[in-house]
């Protein structure tokens, strides 16, 4: 059946983090908000109920972050990963909004816990959950109800209409009804595309279907589709992600960030052939964790094994399934199914390489490699202490940096230079505009949040109010 009488001030497509931050905002300045969610409301949230932590500008230690954070530390971190691929304007306005988040996010139900051991260094950056990304979703949601926004769960939208830069009406599709939803503005924060693996397939090839999605299966990038449809400027490299080092054993889809793997800067990582193909020390893991999904993607077969022994095994967070263990080198690589003499001439040259140093997982210590290539600058310690451990990767795909250009008030810019009138997108839909390339851990959920509070708070102004 057909319902098209549904109406509200502002319609938010999309039920993670920036969509809810979009809708309690858009609310509290007086607005009707309709919030339209393709999961079922046990799996709401979308990737943000996989998060744990959040990172913010902050000027002085709190009880759960150790340090200040300021801006020019901030801003120099994430130049550091993108190599300048950002839009300086819209990542200042970002971290500079962040210092807000640890009391609006309170505010709003969310509660913070100290970092726990093994957390990539972040305790002084980062603010963790307590509960972790489904509490934070959980408590959000509370909050809307509160509010009274209303929330349609198991609701896909499927179209948008949209004339000259104007939205009118979105056709919602539900299993008790198809309705045409009209409404004065819309927030659009329905995620990337990351698990449709045939569009993915478009940039990636046949090496996409050897990819893990970390996340929802909900991100199909319809909403992304229809926008650039209609005229939506694009951004992002429809190749760049924040893909990260999974467990290759983890389930296609939303085994969440428990199946990650932190072990690599502690050991070496070869490729199905035995060999290495980075830099496995190159800085802190919070900087270079995300770089390693695209090497392991463009590797053989798209798979990669990360080998450590037991002096590594207390000094990151393991993966939820067991590494695979051998009292030899020889074993492990019979076990991996690696041949083993070319694991033994890895793992042999390595050894040989390491020129001492002090030990620091702490800090960048000069426990280095010397006339190795590729060299390993931190944190290279023999691998010589059986057991021997060794993990299976698989490049774990979060999120997807091809979106739509935004300004500084969440409006999507059109092709023709010029803001969409009552148009509004926060998220993935738009992380692209400041992730250029590379990640910085907890940022994408910082990006959501000021974005989404943003998009919300215009919506609202554009609907009236």
């Amino acid at each position: 059946m057909t319902d098209s009488t549904a109406q509200c001030d502002v319609l938010v497509v999309g039920g993670g983090n920036a969509a809810l931050c979009a809708a309690i905002t858009a609310r509290r300045a007086g607005a009707t908000v309709l919030v339209l969610e393709t999961a079922t409301k046990d799996f709401r949230g979308g990737n943000s109920r996989h998060t744990r932590d959040i990172r913010y500008m902050h000027r002085a230690p709190t009880g759960f972050v150790t340090h200040a954070y300021g801006e020019e530390e901030f801003w120099q971190d994430l130049l550091g990963v993108t190599g300048g691929a950002t839009n300086e304007a819209l990542a200042r306005l970002t971290i500079r909004e962040s210092e807000t988040l640890a009391d609006w996010l309170a505010g709003n139900g969310v509660r913070w816990q100290k970092p726990l051991r093994g957390t990539l260094h972040l305790a002084r950056s980062n603010l963790f959950m307590l509960g972790g990304g489904k509490a934070m979703m959980n408590a959000y949601y509370d909050a809307a109800a509160k509010l009274g926004v209303q929330v349609h769960y198991e609701t896909e939208v499927r179209e948008l209409e949209i004339s000259d830069g104007e939205f009118l009406s979105a056709l919602a599709v539900s299993a008790r009804a198809t309705s045409v939803v009209a409404a004065k503005t819309i927030v659009v924060a329905a995620g990337g595309f990351e698990a449709n693996i045939p569009w993915l397939k478009e940039y990636w090839g046949e090496a996409a279907e050897n990819f893990i999605v970390r996340g929802t299966p909900n991100n199909q990038g319809r909403m992304l589709k229809q926008l650039l449809r209609h005229g939506g400027r694009p951004v992002g490299d429809p190749r760049g992600c924040h893909a990260v080092a999974l467990d290759a054993r983890a389930p296609k889809f939303d085994g969440g960030i428990v199946t990650r793997l932190d072990s690599v800067p502690f050991g070496i990582v070869v490729n199905r052939e035995g060999k290495r193909f980075y830099d496995e020390g190159e800085d802190f893991w919070p900087k270079r964790y995300a770089i390693w999904g695209k090497l392991i993607a463009e590797q053989p077969q798209q798979i990669a094994y990360s080998i450590i022994d037991s002096k590594a095994l207390p000094h990151f967070m393991p993966s939820v399934f067991p590494p695979v263990e051998a009292a030899s080198i020889p074993a492990l690589a019979t076990a991996l199914g690696i041949e083993p003499r070319a694991l033994g001439t890895a793992v042999d040259e390595f050894n040989r390489s390491v020129n001492g140093g002090r030990f620091n997982p702490g800090a960048l210590d000069d426990c280095r490699t010397d006339g190795l290539a590729p060299p390993k600058s931190h944190w290279a310690r023999p691998i010589e202490a059986p057991p021997f451990y060794g993990y299976p990767l698989r490049a774990g795909i979060t999120f997807t940096y091809l979106g739509v250009t935004v300004d500084e008030h969440a409006q999507v810019i059109m092709g023709n230079e010029r803001p969409a009138k009552n148009i509004f997108a926060a998220g993935e839909m738009m992380a692209g505009n400041i992730l250029g390339k590379g990640y910085l851990a907890g940022f994408g959920l910082t990006i959501g949040s000021v974005f989404g509070r943003i998009a919300g708070r215009e919506a609202a102004r554009c609907a009236g109010f």
